[in-house]
């Protein structure tokens, strides 16, 4: 049972589908004022089809399926504008520059903009409401760690899940029997229990769940849950059971497959961003006449040193060293090549030989490592699988530590990069490289 609605991406996904197809047709009966036939609707559905593919792609870069916006109405219009100017330029470069594209009437396509975008406002702010489930239900959440307070708050303070608790439960400060009785309501009513299921005292309510589940009790484990919230692992399931379970798990299958796409897409973004090269070496050489590249070490698979390479954004390299960091100043053109992530595209090269991919856990600085290595337990797990340019944790972290030693908020970031290592499959990668694109475009995060 998973809360955050994939029942309802699904049918927005759908709904999307059926608008952009819907769309079309209405499109053609306002320019021809009539109800299209095969040989006015076929021609059109080859082309457009083509354009719907890169319409929902672009809807899924600009977070129209997103679990945080997914049931607050007031937010679609903003992000359908925002996405169907985007979509509406691409439209327009495709119909003016591919010949393809040249089979249907420019008038069609601006006739098509304006009635998707009419039908997309009325499906997303009021259609998608009829089948949502209006009513959440009663759940009991069962715990003693510090994550289930804020998955409590969480959870009762946002209607976008389909549960509420009633009540937390506190398994340190009650007995076996306690327990018992207060968790008899719940289990008489059919009602959701979320539980801590590694407690001591798990073990001895579970077979009375169990009994009770072919009339309709769910008993979910809190860490599930939490992933699903909150996009990372609850600090409070880390243990070597975990670890032995999710982490040392080989995919020889996909590690293949990622490597193949991995050394295709170096190949062609590395081509293309020779572009740049140019123009930086110019910025660097008016700005300050130093080095264009600095190469650092950072810790990758397997704890190995690997030299990393980018475009140079500071007055020096510190590798590191809290000590020189006082002296260690951003320059002018770096802050712009850091601002829109153009320093990292010599870690491309990274990727091609193997060091790096283009998707997984950020790599980190020697001396930031032996650090963490001593205050964070299990952090030395994140060196499991190569590094990346982009990754899970860059699109949800909220706060990355910056530049500096950050104890905390690496723990939090080793939360979402421990999701990454448990899910990570060629779908995720795939949904991280279209959020690359969107943070890239709006330049925030890093």
């Amino acid at each position: 049972m998973r809360i955050s609605s994939q029942i309802g991406r699904f049918l927005l996904f759908l709904g999307d589908i059926i608008v952009l197809s819907v769309s079309l047709a209405v499109s053609l009966a306002i320019r021809y004022q009539e109800i299209p036939d095969a040989s006015t609707w076929l021609p059109h559905v080859q082309a457009f089809g083509i354009l719907m593919v890169v319409w929902l792609t672009v809807f899924y870069i600009g977070g129209m399926y997103e679990k945080q916006t997914i049931n607050i109405r007031r937010s679609a219009p903003r992000i359908i504008l925002n996405t169907q100017i985007v979509n509406s330029v691409i439209s327009v470069l495709f119909f003016y520059f591919i010949p393809y594209f040249g089979i249907t009437p420019k008038t069609n396509l601006f006739i098509y903009l304006g009635v998707s975008l009419a039908l997309l406002l009325l499906w997303r702010v009021y259609g998608y409401g009829f089948f949502q489930t209006k009513k959440r239900r009663e759940a009991v959440l069962v715990a003693s760690s510090s994550d289930a307070h804020d998955l409590y708050q969480e959870v009762n303070g946002n209607p976008r899940y389909g549960i509420v608790f009633s009540e937390m439960i506190d398994l340190n400060g009650v007995n076996a029997r306690t327990l018992e009785d207060r968790l008899a309501p719940y289990v008489a009513g059919g009602k959701v229990i979320v539980l801590e299921m590694s407690h001591p005292l798990a073990g001895g309510i579970l077979p009375k769940v169990y009994e009770s589940v072919f009339t309709g009790v769910s008993c979910i484990d809190i860490s599930s849950v939490y992933e699903d919230v909150f996009d990372r692992i609850p600090a409070s399931s880390l243990t070597h059971e975990w670890f032995v379970q999710y982490a040392s798990r080989q995919k020889a299958g996909y590690d293949a497959l990622k490597r193949l796409m991995d050394v295709a897409m170096a190949l062609i973004l590395g081509a293309i961003s020779l572009v740049v090269y140019p123009f930086v070496y110019l910025a660097v050489l008016l700005d300050d006449g130093g080095p264009l590249f600095i190469t650092q070490g950072r810790i990758g698979q397997g704890g190995r040193l690997i030299r990393v390479h980018k475009f140079r954004t500071m007055t020096a390299d510190d590798g590191g060293d809290i000590g020189k960091q006082k002296d260690n100043r951003l320059t002018r053109i770096g802050a712009f090549l850091r601002r829109t992530r153009i320093d990292e595209l010599p870690q491309l090269w990274n990727v091609l030989t193997g060091d790096m991919s283009m998707i997984g856990p950020r790599p980190e600085l020697p001396p930031y490592v032996v650090l963490y290595e001593k205050e964070i337990p299990y952090y030395r797990v994140r060196h499991l699988i190569k590094p990346g340019l982009s990754g899970w944790a860059q699109m949800y972290h909220k706060n990355p530590p910056k530049g500096a030693v950050d104890t905390n908020e690496t723990a939090n970031k080793l939360s979402y990069d421990l999701y990454y290592i448990k899910h990570r499959s060629l779908w995720l990668d795939i949904q991280i490289a279209l959020k690359t694109l969107k943070i890239f475009a709006s330049r925030s995060g890093r």
